[in-house]
């Protein structure tokens, strides 16, 4: 059985790396021959985070899609990471798809609100409904999280399964205990655009926390868009080292703002975290209150006040850092972990190509 997977990106782009390559082996374990097509190649992300012009990059991107679309009937089974065209109408693309393979997309981000939120209304109107047909024509739809499932429901999709984001466990081992002479480390990982977009703006508060306390700010993938600060240590990303650098924080921290693109993300961040064994702190927003126990595996805070008082409250406690480590990391084996998912994803995919078979 062949499954064709049209991905975003290649292995340094999160999203894809974890909602489709991952399950490479787990899908061949259930005699699914899968095969990966990114749109977007290394080089792409290379340019975007170094703040350089992508325009060749893209080009090539629609015309290798183009290509891998042509291929598709080749396949059993198209699974597809969002949408198989970027800013292309749903008439094109559709038409570029073969209609006789069954179709599987994924989503982990609100990328409709691209569209449909668009702040020209020539996009809106074009592009506004495009996700929503797509999932009303597709087999299957896997969604991060519950707000992302409820617009697959209401465009008319045949099948929804929420399959959050995972780690695998036996990558993320859990973090030595910190030595009692070493600054309390507030950790946070992400791209550059998220970190402006939502840690810079706590900047401010974090860092008097932090030199009120002792303690210090780690960044890891945040680049040039984070401002030089004595407190704040800015690492660059890579796959080889994203979890030695967390290992290396004491706290992991994921602010967000109350927005539709907001409710639309699966707390990626957080499931790292916990799975290095940190407590956390995050904002209640979208998946991240079924993620985040209160009290129990870290903090939900909303205002400044609470932001502070959960900061303190763990840099001040070891010993809590770690009970609440210790059961994040528990969660995170028991219901965010390749292990768990990796047969359950394979088996979904397998039962739609068959069910197309019969």
């Amino acid at each position: 059985m062949k499954a064709m997977i049209l991905n975003r990106y290649g292995r340094t782009g999160a999203s894809s790396r974890l909602r489709t390559i991952q399950y490479a082996s787990s899908l061949d374990e259930k005699g699914v021959a899968a095969s990966f097509m990114p749109f977007f190649d290394d080089a792409y992300l290379a340019r975007l985070y170094e703040g350089r012009s992508t325009t060749s990059e893209v080009v090539s991107a629609y015309r290798r899609r183009v290509g891998q679309l042509q291929k598709g009937s080749r396949c059993d089974v198209l699974w597809v990471e969002k949408e198989a065209l970027p800013w292309v109408p749903w008439l094109l693309e559709s038409a570029l798809t073969p209609r006789t393979i069954p179709l599987v997309v994924d989503f982990d981000d609100a990328v409709f609100h691209r569209y449909d939120m668009h702040k020209s209304a020539l996009v809106r109107r074009i592009l506004g409904s495009k996700l929503d047909r797509l999932m009303a024509s597709a087999s299957l739809v896997t969604a991060g999280n519950r707000y992302l499932a409820d617009r697959a429901y209401k465009a008319g999709a045949q099948q929804v399964e929420i399959v959050p984001t995972v780690v695998d466990v036996s990558v993320y081992g859990q973090k030595q205990e910190s030595h009692p002479l070493r600054s309390t480390s507030i950790g946070w990982i992400g791209t550059p655009s998220t970190w402006t977009e939502y840690m810079a703006p706590k900047m401010g508060l974090m860092s008097n926390i932090a030199e009120a306390n002792g303690a210090r700010i780690r960044a890891v993938g945040a680049g040039k868009a984070a401002t030089t600060h004595p407190l704040l240590d800015i690492l660059p990303w890579s796959e080889a080292c994203e979890v030695s650098q967390i290992q290396q924080m004491d706290i992991g921290v994921m602010p967000l703002t109350d927005t539709p693109w907001a409710r639309g993300k699966c707390g990626y961040k957080l499931i790292q975290y916990m799975a290095c064994g940190l407590p956390v702190v995050a904002s209640p927003v979208g998946v991240n209150e079924e993620i985040v126990e209160h009290g129990v595996n870290g903090f939900l805070a909303s205002t400044e006040a609470e932001w502070r008082d959960a900061l303190v409250t763990l840099i001040e406690n070891p010993k809590l850092r770690q009970s609440m480590g210790a059961k994040g990391r528990k969660k995170v084996e028991d219901h965010y972990s390749l292990q768990v998912w990796g047969p359950r994803v394979a088996t979904m995919i397998k039962w739609v190509a068959k069910r197309a078979m019969a």
